[in-house]
């Protein structure tokens, strides 16, 4: 909280360890209650100018009024002697609920008068219908605010008195002042006429109020940079006439027109809904200008509090200034200045806020510009820019990671794209294929160590290192001489250069270098060789743009502040102040806002790989056919049973269907019909399963078949506009069974058909059989109103938007010539969200104040009741205790679906403001009516959600403190039980009851400020860094023992986090789409399967571990992790059609079968959850296949040789037994085959 100097402050602290402050004034007839530090800057000046006998009055900020107790102290002792209140209420009654709900009942108790007023330029009649006086007045008030400055405050106060307390002067009538206008400035600078023009748009309350330091100081850094600022002053940029006003100062004609925009303002133009065009959106202004506009931050918040804070700004901060410009599609860049208190208003009893410049900050945002106006005028063929592909783990196997990116074919059509633009691509001859492109880089240096004997082709010489290293600060020096060695001689940069283009991969973070940093050290720094790769992109090859090539690299995930960085932090020391654009996966949201928030990216968000149905194949497909062919002897020929159940169990066996089914009664001993009818069901889900079918390269439609299949999977969903393709043809065919939710298993609705599973097969053929047809422009018109508005839908917006994917390179290229990047929405397409399409956009995420949504609620709601009883039918009893991990980018994907489901498991609802939909408070649920006990959940939560959601912590921290505050039996609130043993428990240790209670109630977890992960990929990628499980459970502990509460507060708290662990049942991890799946990424095993290792430690009983399949909205499941690993194995790992589409992809789709391979046995490692057949499957599949051998063998021996190692390591450590001792010969003799490959290429 915001402590206003010289007021009278009693501090306590309250039962969660909080302290609390009473604010305190003197009585006085007439208050203001404000955030606006503008509003209290003017009203200070316009006291000055009334009557010495005009009533006192008295103006509070009511961020300090934050807490319930603090309002009630301040409302009962201070404001229930006032005659007039005025709040000016920014945002809407949601912002501050609580306060104007105790405002109301506290002028019905006393008498005074309420005038409630909205805190921007826009009316708000409900708002304004709170208050006493007739709206007229009310409005008249308001005017005076609006209009603003000295003059129209003086007259708002004398208005008051006239109006409210019958003093003797007229006001006059609210006065116009201009709403748009430029402010004049001294320029110490002579500046050329052909100087790069800059924008600077800020709030005219700001140029009324005098508090213009930060503008003037940014105007001179500009200048001082050979660029022209133009600072100009609006009163709001959603109102259309002040933008159609700021396009005749800024961009009167082609010629005078800006070169960008540095904003200052907060909010956004854009609207935050589904509407599916710019101008729907609202993006005419900013497309108007077409330059680039870069977010300029005011922090809310003091100096010494952000240098303090590694969050880097408070969590009103960040919803007003980062994410809701990033709706409009502003670069995020830095926090320029800071609030300053230095003054004190007596009369008013109040501070007085001014805005302290920050020069470093200033200077960064100043350099940012100067490279967006050089990228802008340069001509195509002098501009530098550099290319970057992502390397992990750091060998020639893995050059040009990208999630569902063709990184390597990507990064090709970049280079040709630039060429024909007419960038300067030198005189070699350009690689024309992604496999071409790879084998010329690893025909020099690379990270792989095995690669130090190649050539050089450039390097950061060892002079200009030191020389940088001396110009950093003493605490990054230390910090980087006790973490590394520091180089003596040139350091290599891996990377080929085309004239004015350069390809570079990305350094490792360093975790390669000392296994012990795993396990002990969270805030891993970059080593020397990381920042010099950096420095040589800026410094010598003077990159004047870099281009991050795929989803993600390491920069933004560096140690420094969440947002509003400094200049310690590693982000900005590596990249500095260079144009950073970003072609990201659009269903990425969170990790994609990390790097446009810590690393300026413009993202340039690219499609999903195109999506199929896996079907069955071998075994699998045969076994569905047997089945078939049993279910029709029942009827025709009962004598062939036997025959036909032998097979069946043949095929079981052989397909170890019996493991995946292990959760089914045993056909011997129970219903044999029931089983098979299971085992039916389960053949349909692993039909039915979505996958991938290759990757996707930038700008690339998909075509024929596989456009037709991604078409599919998306128009299946349901979305605002229509049911879903399949619903709907089932809806118009009369039948009134859904698809998308009923049971495989169940009778058919249509006699044609045995089961449910047969029926929809049937309705998916049909549904990809029209939209052949409808690719073909031949689409029957008669098919029911359902489905023909579904197909209209494909025709007229669908497919035109896929069809648009171009523009994925085409707005990259925009971007490089200094243009304005649309933003769009993010999420998953095939989750209902088609309105992310056209890709190429500069994509944003949600509003964090509407989160969890009530959307969000009721998917969280059915899915905590699934967990429960999925639990209580296998156990027999409720469960006490359970632990979910808690990724930011499933919470913006989804609006919260996580939060939500663990706040139903606590027995707690959101409640949701009414006009605004965003939550401001919390209700217990009685548990009379919650129909169960309460579960005790403790959150592992991902450094980018407490980054993104400090708002969400304290909510359910909140949530927390309720639960353990009520007086119910143990057997119904086991949080509460554990919390009081445990406070008994540490009192009686000598621990004092405040410490006790505090770390009690500790439910919310994760890696410390400014680190990320979980700690365990640097360990499985290094053999030699682990010994077993027990270590990777250790290390698991260690990156996730820091406590998380209020709004980010953070502590160590090792034995708080042991203690849950120690109790926990239940280790869930959810997943709300299926365009990908846990065995695609290391987190998944790192997080779900670190947090199973961790409590195996240190529970004496073995936790169930389930999989939370959120795909459906409608239909959240429960499975055990095994059942979806099987899932996964049997639908994508070892799928010919999944094999045959990355095979389709050369080198990069090599990469991933050896990533599979990698995240399978992270699963083994951590959770002891892999068969044996899944290990002997993937041998098969990916090293004994002739085919898929001659392919590894031929594009990336690197992988083949990497996935026998990774095999035979498994053997090795126990994870995969009863390995046949000639399976084990061949793994040995094809990986020194896959040697001797590598030798012959000469990259050894």
């Amino acid at each position: 909280m915001h402590r206003i100097v010289n007021l009278t402050n009693q501090n306590v602290t309250n039962s969660n360890g909080e302290t609390v402050n009473f604010i305190r004034q003197t009585p006085a007839p007439i208050f203001f209650l404000t955030t606006a530090d503008t509003d209290i800057h003017v009203l200070s000046q316009a006291w000055t100018r009334l009557p010495q006998d005009f009533p006192t009055v008295r103006v509070m900020n009511y961020l300090n009024l934050q807490q319930q107790i603090v309002i009630d102290d301040y409302a009962e002792a201070v404001l229930a002697q006032a005659e007039v209140i005025v709040l000016r209420l920014l945002g809407g009654r949601a912002y501050w609920s609580y306060g104007l709900e105790v405002l109301q009942t506290t002028v019905a108790d006393s008498g005074a008068k309420l005038i409630v007023l909205p805190g921007d330029d826009r009316p708000d009649l409900e708002l304004m219908s709170l208050s006493s006086l007739p709206l007229e007045q009310v409005d008249q008030l308001w005017r005076y605010f609006l209009e603003g400055g000295v003059e129209n405050m003086t007259q708002a106060l004398l208005f008051l008195g006239f109006t409210c307390l019958d003093t003797p002067q007229i006001p006059a009538l609210p006065q116009p002042v201009p709403r748009v206008g430029i402010m004049a400035w001294n320029s110490q600078v002579e500046l050329a006429e052909t100087a790069p023009k800059v924008g600077i748009l800020f709030y005219r309350a700001h140029y009324l109020a005098g508090n213009t330091a930060p503008i003037t100081a940014l105007c001179q850094a500009l200048s001082e940079k050979g660029l022209q600022p133009i600072p100009v002053y609006a009163q709001s940029l959603q109102d259309e006439t002040i933008q159609a006003e700021l396009l005749k100062l800024l961009a009167p004609n082609d010629t005078s027109k800006i070169d960008l925009i540095l904003n200052t303002t907060s909010f956004s133009i854009a609207r935050l809904d589904l509407a599916q065009t710019d101008t729907e959106r609202g993006l005419e202004f900013w497309q108007a200008l077409d330059v680039p506009v870069i977010q300029v931050i005011l922090s809310g918040s003091g100096l010494a509090t952000w240098q303090e804070d590694i969050l880097g700004l408070s969590p009103r901060d960040l919803a007003m200034n980062v994410v809701l410009p990033e709706v409009d599609g502003r670069i995020i860049s830095r926090a320029i200045s800071f609030k300053s208190g230095e003054l004190y208003d007596q009369e008013l009893e109040t501070a007085i806020i001014g805005y302290q410049p920050e020069p470093s900050r200033i200077d960064f945002v100043a350099e940012l510009a100067a490279h967006w106006g050089k990228l802008r005028r340069l001509n195509n063929a002098d501009k530098k820019v550099a290319l970057i592909l992502a390397n992990y783990p750091a060998k020639d196997g893995r050059i040009a990671n990208g999630v569902g990116l063709d990184t390597p074919a990507s990064c090709v059509k970049i280079l040709h794209e630039l060429k024909a633009s007419g960038y300067d691509l030198g005189a070699q001859e350009l690689p024309n294929t992604g496999d071409e492109l790879i084998q010329q880089l690893m025909k020099s240096i690379t990270h792989d160590p095995e690669s130090c004997y190649r050539p050089v082709n450039q390097s950061f010489r060892i002079q200009e290192y030191k020389n940088w290293f001396k110009s950093q600060s003493e605490t990054i020096q230390q910090k980087l001489e006790t973490y590394y060695p520091q180089p003596q001689q040139d350091i290599p940069i891996p990377g080929l250069v085309f004239g004015n283009i350069f390809i570079g991969i990305q350094p490792p973070r360093g975790n390669d270098l000392d296994p012990n940093t795993n396990y002990h050290n969270p805030e891993l720094l970059p080593t020397p060789n990381y920042l010099s790769f950096y420095l040589w992109i800026r410094h010598s090859f003077q990159a004047n743009a870099v281009i991050h090539i795929g989803k993600h690299g390491n920069l933004e995930w560096l140690p420094g502040k969440s947002v509003a960085l400094s200049n310690q932090c590693f982000p900005e020391l590596a990249l500095g102040p260079l144009p950073n654009f970003y072609p990201f996966i659009v269903n990425d949201p969170g990790e994609g806002c990390q790097a446009k928030r810590r690393s300026q990216a413009v993202i340039i968000d690219h499609l999903t790989p195109p999506m199929t149905q896996a079907g069955l194949y071998g075994p699998l497909d045969e076994l569905s056919q047997v089945l078939d062919e049993y279910y029709e002897a029942e009827q025709l020929d009962p004598p062939r049973l036997p025959l036909l159940k032998d097979r069946i169990d043949e095929l079981i066996k052989v397909l170890h269907l019996d493991q995946d089914l292990a959760h089914l009664a045993p056909a011997e001993s129970g219903d044999w019909q029931a089983w098979l009818n299971q085992t039916d069901g389960y053949l349909c889900e692993l039909r039915d399963a979505q996958i991938r079918d290759g990757l996707h390269i930038l700008g690339q439609c998909p075509e024929n078949s596989q456009l037709r299949d991604l078409i599919f999977a998306i128009a299946r969903s349901p979305n605002r506009i229509h049911l879903g393709l399949t619903r709907s043809l089932a809806i118009d065919l009369g039948f009134d069974c859904d698809p998308l939710t009923t049971p495989a298993t169940e009778p058919s609705p249509d006699p044609k058909f045995r089961t449910v599973g047969d029926w929809t097969a049937a309705l998916d053929h049909q549904a990809s059989l029209l939209i052949d047809r409808l690719l073909t422009q031949d689409v029957p018109t008669n098919l029911g109103r359902e489905t023909n508005k579904v197909l209209a839908w494909i025709a007229d917006s669908l497919l035109p938007n896929l069809r648009r994917t171009n523009e994925e390179l085409t707005q990259l290229l925009r971007g490089l010539d200094g243009c304005y990047i649309p933003s769009g929405p993010s999420g998953a397409p095939t989750r209902g969200r088609p309105d992310v399409l056209p890709t190429g956009r500069n994509f944003y995420a949600v509003d964090l104040r509407a989160i969890p949504t009530e959307v969000a609620w009721d998917l969280g709601r059915k899915a905590a009741e699934a967990v429960i009883e999925r639990y209580t039918q296998e156990q027999g009893e409720f469960p006490k205790t359970l632990g979910l991990s808690v990724w930011g980018t499933a919470t913006m994907r989804t609006g919260g679906d996580d939060i939500a489901e663990a706040l139903a498991l606590l027995g707690v609802m959101p409640v949701w403001d009414g006009p605004s939909r965003r939550v401001v408070d919390l209700d217990v649920i009685p548990f009379t009516l919650l129909g169960r006990p309460r579960v005790d959940v403790t959150l592992r939560i991902s450094g980018f959600f407490r980054d993104a959601f400090p708002n969400l912590i304290q909510l359910f921290d909140d949530a927390v403190n309720l639960v353990a505050s009520l007086n119910e039996p143990p057997e119904q609130n086991p949080l509460a039980a554990h919390v009081q043993t445990e406070i008994t428990t540490a009192v009686d240790q000598g621990i004092n009851l405040t410490t006790a209670e505090t770390q009690a109630r500790l439910r919310i977890f994760g890696s410390p400020p400014g680190a990320y992960g979980a700690g365990l990929q640097g360990l499985i990628d290094n053999p030699q860094a682990w010994n077993d499980t027990t270590d990777l459970a250790q290390a698991y502990i260690n990156w996730s023992s820091t406590a998380y509460t209020g709004t980010g507060q953070s502590q160590p708290a090792p034995k708080a986090f042991q203690n849950r662990l120690a109790q926990m049942q239940i280790v869930l991890h959810n997943q709300d789409n299926r365009e990908h799946d846990l065995l695609d990424s290391d987190d998944y095993y790192q997080f779900q399967g670190g947090l199973t290792a961790a409590v195996n430690l240190l529970n004496e009983q073995a936790p169930t571990v389930y999989f939370g399949d959120h795909g459906q909205t409608e239909n959240p499941k429960i499975r055990a992790l095994t059942e979806e690993l099987a899932r996964v194995y049997r639908s994508r790992v070892i799928n010919p059609k999944w094999i045959a589409g990355v095979m389709r992809h050369g080198y990069k789709g090599a990469t991933e079968l050896a990533a599979t391979v990698d995240f399978l046995f992270g699963f083994a490692a951590t959770t002891q959850t892999i068969p044996n057949h899944m290990f002997a499957g993937v041998a098969q599949a990916y090293v004994f296949d002739p085919v898929v051998q001659d392919f590894l063998q031929a594009k990336n021996p690197h992988v083949l040789r990497d996935i026998a190692e990774r095999l035979l390591e498994a053997e090795k450590r126990g994870l995969w037994t009863e390995v046949e001792p000639s399976c084990k010969d061949q793994l040995r003799a094809i990986l020194h085959q896959a040697e001797a490959k590598i030798e012959t290429y000469g990259v050894t």
